[in-house]
């Protein structure tokens, strides 16, 4: 048998969603900004998908913004948004961390909790005249853990300061038109939802000041160069809809399996194993083990279960995890955290199978 418990990694594309853009490759084929007939009829799925995806997140069209991905929607929030010095949460994904590096204010890390939160204390001390911005992902990608955006914003908004939440890992199990109630601006990925690879959108409220990253055209209002990916953004919109349609049964399917994993193991390993973090999201189970890392990875892939050492985009790199470290967890112990993710497709029989072959790994 062959497990995929790496859902929070990418998801498969899913057929409602491969339905909807098999015209843009075909058919409808044309450059949404190109002036003739073959362009206008692309443009007009490309408005139909805008429209989609602003109802679901309870704004307007206007306020979408595709991308090539989270990746680029978080760098564009991080170094774009608002004026003077960004305050980031120590446990955000590494694309705004990074980010944020190259942003003209300059930027300052506010602390994680040991239980995976950010430190509210923290970000209220920092909060000064030079802050533009405040970088608070909704979801964890690695730990799981839902952010406290409704007490940040009441801290930004008393300052005047422009909240960001990157919310990819969010949009499965989470509102989002929720989220920007209270947030400024919010990034969005297709392929964490069973969209296409290569789509997401930042999305910024009307009246914020919002500056290219990427020049080279008129696209998106004049504020993001290059050909727009028509079939990805009608893919992402499908999947999207989906998502919000589908988030209650899906966080009570997910939750189930993670409970049934995390439970087996908790039976079987003892103090041999640790969940870390708390108020996650019902998709995602973290777990610190006596053995961990990525020699344990490896056995797993070897018995047929796929899970990650937590971001995909830097599975490559042996370094501990930033985000258990920020956690306040040593080097040693950053290093031996394993994420499991479940999907709409897990399935009891491979849940236990996983779990099974989790304890097998660590015997050996």
């Amino acid at each position: 048998m062959n497990v995929y418990l790496d859902y929070a990694a990418t998801t498969p594309v899913r057929q409602e969603v491969w339905e909807e853009m098999k015209p843009l490759f075909s058919d409808t084929f044309g450059n949404p900004d190109s002036l003739h007939s073959f362009g206008r009829r692309a443009a007009y799925l490309v408005a139909e998908a805008r429209a989609a995806i602003a109802d679901v997140c309870g704004v307007s069209a206007g306020e979408v913004y595709f991308t090539s991905g989270g990746t680029e929607a978080d760098n564009w929030a991080a170094r774009c948004l608002g004026k003077g010095r960004a305050l980031v949460f120590a446990a955000e994904h590494a694309a705004v961390l990074s980010s944020a590096q190259m942003r003209a204010g300059g930027y300052e890390i506010f602390s994680a909790k040991e239980n995976g939160l950010c430190d509210l204390d923290d970000l209220s001390a920092r909060l000064g005249e030079d802050t533009g911005l405040v970088c608070l992902m909704a979801v964890n990608n690695e730990t799981g853990c839902i952010q406290p955006v409704e007490e940040a914003e009441k801290l930004c908004r008393s300052h005047s300061v422009l909240l960001f939440c990157d919310c990819v890992q969010a949009a499965c199990s989470q509102n989002i038109a929720e989220i920007l109630r209270f947030a400024d601006a919010v990034s969005l990925s297709a392929h964490k939802i069973g969209g296409p690879k290569g789509t997401g959108a930042l999305i910024v409220k009307k009246g914020i000041a919002l500056t290219p990253l990427l020049a080279g055209g008129e696209q998106e209002r004049g504020l993001r160069g290059g050909t727009l990916n028509a079939a990805g953004a009608v893919g992402f919109a499908k999947a999207l809809s989906l998502a919000r349609s589908e988030r209650e049964e899906f966080c009570a399917h997910a939750g189930a399996m993670r409970d049934l994993f995390e439970g087996i193991l908790r039976e079987k390993l003892g103090d041999g194993v640790r969940f870390d973090g708390e108020n996650r999201a019902p998709n995602i189970c973290h777990a610190t083990f006596a053995r961990g890392g990525e020699a344990l990875l490896n056995l797993l892939d070897l018995k047929g279960v796929a899970a990650s050492g937590g971001a995909a985009c830097s599975a490559h790199a042996a370094l501990p995890s930033h985000v258990l470290l920020a956690m306040r967890r040593s080097e040693e112990e950053a290093r031996r955290g394993v994420r499991f993710s479940f999907g709409r497709g897990t399935g009891e029989e491979e849940v236990r199978f996983a779990a099974r072959a989790v304890c097998e790994a660590l015997a050996l």
